[in-house]
């Protein structure tokens, strides 16, 4: 994970700037993501994890205005982002800490987490579902917006391949750019849908289902 870090430090900056020309159809996977979360109470209180520059938050913050809304990465450089997106508001709180061992508080009306989940270990990902289901309000909901391998090789292999044709194809500034994403993407521990479904359950939530799905990329939801 040390090596995730240093990426995403490196790139905080232009982190939203790439995300149109590295997420196909980036704005229905978030709005999915974003339609999925159903709070027990109002406003209700999130936990976003991996939270990045905040653009999960963002999008959730313009269905639930009001939301309080704690966000949680291991990188302060992409906290710092964060920070100068919300700028001034007092609904919002920062932690700067690795979520497979801080504790994350709570309890929360929704956990939302957006791409960042992929780049455990298979051990760490179980650990985390436990985790948030704990951190959840009776009814709380778990959202992530995410990927996952395909459910045999030959959907793996025609996953990435559709995947390094939409970056090669793009309107990134150059090869360079575009190697370096690709070169990052190599980072990422993928799991089969079917079984991050399954370790959900496993975990005691309810509910659990899948709202979107594009080759990749997934939303899961689950209820406590």
């Amino acid at each position: 994970m040390e090596e995730v870090k240093r990426a995403f430090d490196g790139f905080a900056d232009e982190y939203d700037a790439q995300r149109e020309f590295v997420i196909p159809d980036l704005r229905q996977f978030y709005g999915t993501a974003v339609w999925a979360a159903e709070p027990v109470n109002t406003p209700p209180a999130i936990l976003d994890l991996g939270a990045g520059t905040g653009l999960m938050s963002a999008f959730l913050l313009q269905k639930f205005p009001d939301a309080r809304i704690t966000l949680m990465d291991f990188s302060e450089q992409m906290l710092e982002v964060a920070r100068k997106r919300f700028l001034g508001m007092n609904n919002i709180e920062y932690i700067v800490n690795d979520y497979r061992s801080a504790y994350p508080g709570g309890p929360y009306d929704i956990v939302c987490s957006a791409l960042s989940i992929h780049h455990l270990e298979t051990i760490e990902k179980k650990r985390l579902f436990q985790t948030i289901y704990d951190a959840l309000v009776p009814g709380g909901m778990f959202v992530n917006a995410d990927q996952a391998e395909g459910e045999t090789p030959y959907f793996s292999a025609r996953n990435r391949e559709w995947w390094l044709d939409y970056i090669r194809s793009g309107s990134l500034s150059g090869s360079e750019e575009k190697d370096m994403l690709i070169q990052r993407s190599e980072l990422d521990k993928n799991e089969k849908l079917s079984l991050q479904l399954q370790w959900l359950r496993d975990c005691g939530f309810v509910d659990v289902d899948v709202v979107y799905k594009n080759r990749t990329y997934i939303v899961t939801v689950s209820r406590r």
